[in-house]
Order: C-alpha cells, then sequence, then structure tokens
C-alpha cells in the first residue's frame, strides 16, 4: 500500500475534475485540503463516504479545509455522481491513474473470496504547505467526518 507517511510531501498532480476542469495540487497552497480517494463511484460504501463529507462540508470550510475526491471513473461518471448527490466540493476522474499510483492507494484487494486490483479506500489530510498531516487506512464511510477532525 501507501508508501507516504505523515510529514512528506504530498505528490504533486494534475488531473481533471468531472467537468474537465484541470486541477492541481499546487490549486490547494495556503489551504488545507482533504484528499479522499475511493473505489467506485454511485456505490454504496462510496456514496455513504462523501455524503458524510458533503454534510458537514460547512464544518470542513470553517475550519479551513477543502475537499477533493479522487476515483479512476470516468468524467460522465463522476459528473453523475457529484450532480445526483449535490456534491459542493470536485471529484477528479483519474482515469488513468496518475494521482492514485502518485499516492500509492491502488493494489491487491479481496471481496466475497476473490482477489483483484483497485482503490484502496483511504484519505489524506494535507496542510497549507502541502505536506501530509493525517492518512487514514482504515475509513469508516459512515463517520468519516469524525476520522478527519478528531
Amino acid at each position: 500500500m501507501t508508501t507516504l507517511k505523515i510529514g512528506d510531501k504530498a505528490p504533486s498532480f494534475n488531473c481533471e475534475d468531472q467537468d474537465g476542469n484541470s486541477i492541481q495540487l499546487t490549486d490547494y497552497k495556503g489551504k488545507k485540503l482533504v484528499l479522499f480517494f475511493y473505489p467506485k463511484a454511485s456505490t454504496p460504501g462510496c456514496t455513504v463516504e462523501a455524503c458524510d463529507l458533503r454534510d458537514n462540508h460547512h464544518t470542513f470550510q470553517a475550519k479551513g479545509y477543502e475537499i477533493l475526491g479522487v476515483s479512476a471513473d470516468s468524467q460522465k461518471r463522476q459528473s453523475n455522481f457529484r450532480n445526483k448527490y449535490e456534491f459542493p466540493y470536485p471529484l477528479l476522474a483519474d482515469e488513468d491513474k496518475k494521482v492514485i499510483n502518485a499516492f500509492g492507494v491502488w493494489g491487491p484487494k479481496k471481496f466475497m473470496g476473490k482477489e483483484y486490483e483497485g482503490i484502496h479506500r483511504t484519505t489524506f489530510v494535507i496542510d497549507e504547505n502541502g505536506l501530509i498531516e493525517d492518512i487514514i487506512l482504515k475509513v469508516k464511510t459512515k463517520e468519516h467526518t469524525k476520522q478527519i477532525l478528531k
């Protein structure tokens, strides 16, 4: 899994969001960033996690945090997901997995006895200087805000 550690500089990235806007890490310089990686848009666990962050978006903003979601879904799928649930934050469509691989969240997974490659649900909290402040590997989808703002 990820080899990044707390205190490491977050890998720089440039990726398009659900609307085709180019988003890069440097866009968040001087701000705190919650960068959450999720396996697949519109699936039950990912929806619960993303909605928990949506429902607490005002709290994140009050504490100076921006939120950015990432999966390997297409722009269209990300756009549909964002519009359906009215997420106030962008979702990166990382189909070529450049951001996913840079953060080391792609790897072997097991589900119902089958092994496959996929995105490990992981959240990185990045400080105003681009340094990793926290890494959440065991995401609780229903309580993710509490995990981040502990």
